[in-house]
């Protein structure tokens, strides 16, 4: 299957880079079934959209943090794929029932934020349920009773996959079976999610070698995956993350769509017993090693001193007219041994200044000139 000639075929295309509030949703839950289920803090509809007849029953949810779009959009894509009435697409109904929450956070999302109105993480929240948003997910897990879950997640820009002393990639799809306690053992339940990860890996794979990782397995009960998976239910975290010069997130959409078909397939096809561990456990671990930019070998006067050092910035993601825009923060000054650069400038030993200072602050826009003819303009060279 071309799953990248599907998504552009099934792509919602009025949903676009990374602010997706409930105003860009609602009309288009008005072609499905949809159910209004619960309010939000701020009083705001979370809506619930159940399809197909089938025995297997897969509960989905995304946004759950706000300001986690990516996921939401391939979620669209991938209806749109479901209610398409090809062949493909029906055998799917009739063989799974699916249960969707496409905003779980919606007062979040409209503010850009990870966590909800009360400023809760709610994905801190499986054993209090002190929110709304996290009661109404618990309600629809007790009620549907699934038979997995998938919960759908981005995942920042520094995370990255080393394969060796040179060659690293960015994360662009994280997968985890999240641990069910707190040995982090693997039992017959987080076997079943291994399998389904194993099998979305080997069509990302495909499509992008070397860019799909796997989420620490930390195991924490306050977090809806691990809630889940400790009671026996098969849980798959999904973290869409960066894609090269892809910040606002599309070509990792399309990498979504693919896992979420993929994966589907995989359980239509297949009884999900054969121990998949070891494919598993060499899916590499993502870790924190890369900023947005890096600037190597940058000369400062320091204390009457010429010093070569290298420094790093960060976008910073804020929200302006309902549209997010990136904002190039110095980030980290030295102390970059083992941290790469998604843009990488050499600054060949060409002294810093920004018009006040002669050396980098923390914190301060990425605006400045190295040497007489590098210019820098929110964190990347002005041409």
């Amino acid at each position: 299957m071309n799953y990248l000639q599907l998504q552009q075929q099934y792509k919602e295309e009025s949903l676009f880079g990374r602010y997706i509030a409930l105003k860009h949703i609602e009309p288009l839950l008005s072609q499905y079934s949809v159910e209004v289920i619960g309010f939000s803090v701020l009083n705001k509809p979370i809506y619930q959209l159940e399809c197909g007849t089938g025995a297997i029953k897969i509960l989905m949810w995304s946004q759950m943090h706000g300001n986690e779009s990516t996921t939401t959009k391939a979620l669209f894509d991938f209806l749109n794929f479901l209610h398409s009435e090809t062949p493909e697409s029906q055998q799917l109904l009739r063989i799974f029932r699916f249960c969707i929450l496409p905003m779980l956070n919606p007062d979040g999302a409209a503010l850009y934020t990870r966590e909800n109105a009360n400023k809760v993480d709610l994905n801190r929240d499986a054993q209090n349920l002190s929110q709304p948003e996290s009661q109404i997910l618990r309600a629809v897990f007790n009620r549907f009773q699934p038979h997995y879950c998938y919960n759908l997640h981005d995942q920042r820009t520094i995370f990255g996959l080393q394969h060796s002393e040179h060659d690293v990639k960015p994360a662009t799809v994280s997968f985890l079976a999240p641990a069910y306690n707190e040995a982090r053992e693997i039992n017959e339940v987080r076997l079943k999610a291994i399998s389904v990860i194993v099998a979305m890996n080997k069509a990302l794979q495909a499509l992008i070698p070397g860019q799909v990782g796997r989420f620490d397995d930390s195991f924490n009960l306050n977090c809806v995956g691990d809630t889940f998976q400790h009671v026996n239910v098969p849980t798959i975290l999904f973290e869409a993350g960066h894609f090269p010069k892809d910040y606002e997130r599309e070509e990792t959409r399309k990498y979504i769509f693919t896992a979420l078909v993929a994966g589907i397939q995989y359980l239509r096809e297949n009884d999900v017993v054969n121990n998949k561990t070891e494919d598993y456990l060499n899916i590499p671990q993502n870790k924190v090693v890369f900023y947005d930019f890096v600037y190597k070998n940058v000369k400062i006067n320091y204390d009457d001193n010429e010093k070569i050092i290298n420094f790093a910035a960060q976008y910073k993601e804020v929200l302006q007219q309902d549209k997010v825009t990136f904002e190039a923060k110095i980030a980290q000054v030295g102390g970059l041994e083992n941290f790469f650069g998604h843009i990488t400038v050499d600054a060949e030993r060409q002294v810093y200044t920004d018009g006040e200072y002669d050396f980098p602050n923390i914190e301060r826009n990425a605006d400045f000139c190295l040497g007489k003819n590098i210019k820098i303009v929110n964190g990347l060279v002005k041409t």
